[in-house]
Formats: C-alpha cells, sequence, structure tokens
C-alpha cells in the first residue's frame, strides 16, 4: 500500500504539542506535508524561538510516529520560526524595509559526539571542482594519519557515491542511526546512498535543511579527528543550517581564476567571515590546463586570480590544481588521484592543502559553540 499524505496526517494527529493534548495537526504548527514517490516524508513544525529545546522532543515524537507507518522509507522533518521584524537582527527587503526573518530552529546542544574539528568546504558557484577538492582533501587528511568522514551535503547534487565509487545503501543501526559507508579509509554519508541515482530532489528549504541536520546528527560518525563536509554551491539555506547545525572549525573555498567564479568566491568568504567562522583557505582549482600531446600550457580560465584574491582578503591560499584529465578520469572511475596516483603531482597538491589545513585546525584552533543565524 502506497503511502499518502492523509495517511501521514492521521499519524501525526496522535503526537500531542502541549499539556492540554492539543494534537500536532490541530496545533495549526504543521507545514504542507510532502510524500515523494519513493515513500519519503517531508514537513515542518512551526515554532517560537525560544520553543526551540523543548519542542524537539515534538519533533522526535513525529518523525517516530510517521516511521512507524507501512512503506514509509524515510522522514525528514524539522523546526522552522518565524520572528518579527524588530525583535532581533534584520535583513533588508527588496524595498530598504526590515524584512521578515525566518530561522531553522537547532537543539542546544550541536556538537557532534565524538567528531573533534568539522570542515566545509564550499564555493559560491558551481562547476568549479568543490566536490573533486572536498573529496581529495578529504583524503589527503586520511593520509596524515587522520581519522576522517566526508559528508555529500550537496542534496540536489550528490557526487560523492561516483568519486569515490560507492554503491549500495546505508545499514540502518539502532534508534534509526545510519551506519556511514566507508571508502579508502574514511567514512562517508550522501543523500545519493538513500535515493535513486536519476531522482530529482524537488524539495523545498526547510526539507532540505532537515535532511542535512539529520545526515550530521544521525550517522554513527563514530570517533573522527576531521569531518569534511562538501557543500552545495551558494550561500543559501543550506549553507546557514551547517553554520548553525554544528559548530564549524572553518571553511576551504573553492574558486576558478576567472573573474566571474571570483565574484561568487568573494560571497562565500562573507558569508562565513559574516557567522565567524574562519576561512581556512582558498584553492584555485582548474589553474593551468597544460597539453597531453604536445606539453603546451594554457590558462584557460585565466590564472592566479585566486592567489590574488586570498592575499587581498588576508585569508591564506592552499594552492594551485591543475585542469588535468588524470583527475577527471580518475574521478569518473571513482578512484580520487590522492590513492590511485599517491605519488604522482596531483596527490601532492592536494596532500599539501591537508597538511596545511590540519596545521590551522590543529594549531590552537578551539571548537567554538555554533552562531545563531536568521534566514531571511
Amino acid at each position: 500500500m502506497a503511502i499518502t499524505r492523509e495517511h501521514v496526517l492521521q499519524a501525526l494527529s496522535t503526537v500531542p504539542v502541549d499539556a492540554s493534548g492539543t494534537d500536532l495537526v490541530a496545533s495549526g504548527r504543521l507545514s504542507d506535508v510532502v510524500v515523494d514517490d519513493a515513500g519519503r516524508v517531508m514537513f515542518s513544525i512551526t515554532i517560537e524561538p525560544s520553543e526551540a529545546s523543548g519542542m524537539e522532543r515534538v519533533r522526535q515524537a513525529a518523525v517516530t510516529a510517521v516511521q512507524g507507518l507501512p512503506a514509509v522509507k524515510g522522514v525528514f522533518a524539522s523546526l522552522t520560526a518565524d520572528r518579527p521584524a524588530g525583535s532581533g537582527p534584520t535583513t533588508p527587503s527588496s524595498g530598504g524595509a526590515p524584512g521578515r526573518i525566518r530561522s531553522a530552529a537547532q537543539p542546544k546542544n550541536q556538537r557532534i559526539p565524538g567528531v573533534t574539528h568539522v570542515i566545509a568546504v564550499a564555493s559560491g558557484k558551481g562547476g568549479v571542482g568543490k566536490s573533486t577538492t572536498a573529496c581529495n582533501l578529504a583524503l589527503g587528511l586520511k593520509t596524515l594519519g587522520l581519522k576522517v568522514g566526508l559528508l555529500d551535503a550537496d542534496i540536489y547534487g550528490p557526487s560523492m557515491p561516483k568519486l569515490l565509487g560507492i554503491h549500495g545503501k546505508p545499514r540502518l543501526l539502532e534508534n534509526r542511526i545510519l551506519e556511514p559507508m566507508e571508502a579508502y579509509g574514511i567514512k562517508v554519508m550522501s543523500i545519493g546512498f538513500l535515493v535513486e541515482e536519476e531522482a530529482a530532489m524537488i524539495w523545498r528549504g526547510p526539507m532540505v535543511m532537515s535532511a542535512i541536520t539529520q545526515m550530521l546528527r544521525e550517522v554513527a560518525w563514530g570517533d573522527l579527528d576531521v569531518l569534511v563536509v562538501d557543500m552545495p554551491p551558494g550561500t543559501g539555506d543550506a549553507q546557514l543550517t551547517m553554520a548553525q547545525a554544528t559548530p564549524l572549525a572553518g571553511a576551504v573555498i573553492v574558486s576558478t581564476p576567472q573573474d566571474l567564479a571570483l565574484i561568487d568566491a568573494r560571497r562565500g568568504v562573507s558569508m562565513f567571515k559574516r557567522v565567524e567562522i574562519p576561512i581556512l583557505g582558498i584553492v584555485e582549482n582548474m589553474a593551468t590546463f597544460i597539453c597531453p600531446h604536445c606539453g603546451h600550457s594554457s590558462h584557460i580560465f585565466g590564472h592566479g586570480g585566486a592567489r590574488d584574491e586570498a592575499a587581498r582578503l588576508g585569508v591564506p591560499f592552499l594552492g594551485e590544481v591543475p585542469l588535468d584529465m588524470t583527475i577527471r578520469e580518475l574521478s569518473d572511475a571513482g578512484r580520487p588521484v590522492v590513492v590511485a596516483d599517491p605519488e604522482g603531482p596531483h596527490a601532492g597538491i592536494y596532500r599539501s592543502m591537508a597538511q596545511q589545513v590540519w596545521t590551522s585546525l590543529s594549531g590552537g584552533t578551539v571548537v567554538r559553540p555554533a552562531p545563531r543565524i536568521v534566514i531571511e
């Protein structure tokens, strides 16, 4: 029997939200309920910001109620809060007047048990090689003798199953906790393990935010020195959710040298600085193309732009990665260059980046409480 919206509402009507016994459906707090063809259920619960801690129990009860329905394959539920203008920081609307702020409320205890450092690999735009960089950076950290995890937080375009050659689905442990997949000695989680490869993720913002939070917290990561998070491109809900849902130790920004990409990279740097997350460095990807036939060097996307931008912004420059067919071919084959050609020059570049990142993380960097973020 296929799961329907009516089945979900019936289950949620058994979840009380207050001492008087008002149920979740009757309370008026429930958002639209979305049920996709794969049996995944998505909804959000509207709360006041001050209710975040207490209403987390309601969210968990709602998830449990829906998970008990036949044919349900997954539940993504989040708490959302509207803050009236004037009750805190505001963001101007297009007309210049204070806008209405919308935030995803998170539990107060935001540390991930067992994980020492969480770092984000981000870019202002897509197509700059961010996922390939995140994958090889994580493997470079592994070569330093560290315990490393890799979270693919790009809900709309997960890449890690392909880049790491991982097939199958994660095992479900007790208390609905997922066991991460493993590849080349690192633990990996991606929405790509949970959906069909060609499935379109037509999810609203709250569903994306909830999915990222659950992949952070409802996965048996174990003891990790570093959890590398491959962020989706841009500076929207997903990035702010990461900044709020966990105390990020820093961010790595990936860009090509061309001016168009650098404009977006600046936005990424600016966003992380505004939420007081350190920039661990900027990577210039696709820096130089060397013809495999004649050896001629060409700067297809320009050269040195990211290095100059790092100097201008006063943040570390981690290095240049060439536009090379070997990196592309090995990535498509699920054999990242750091493990497929560990003694090669490209693996050396990623290992150097990893060493610089780890030096920043271990050189007195303290994992701070996550800042409170509000989303317009």
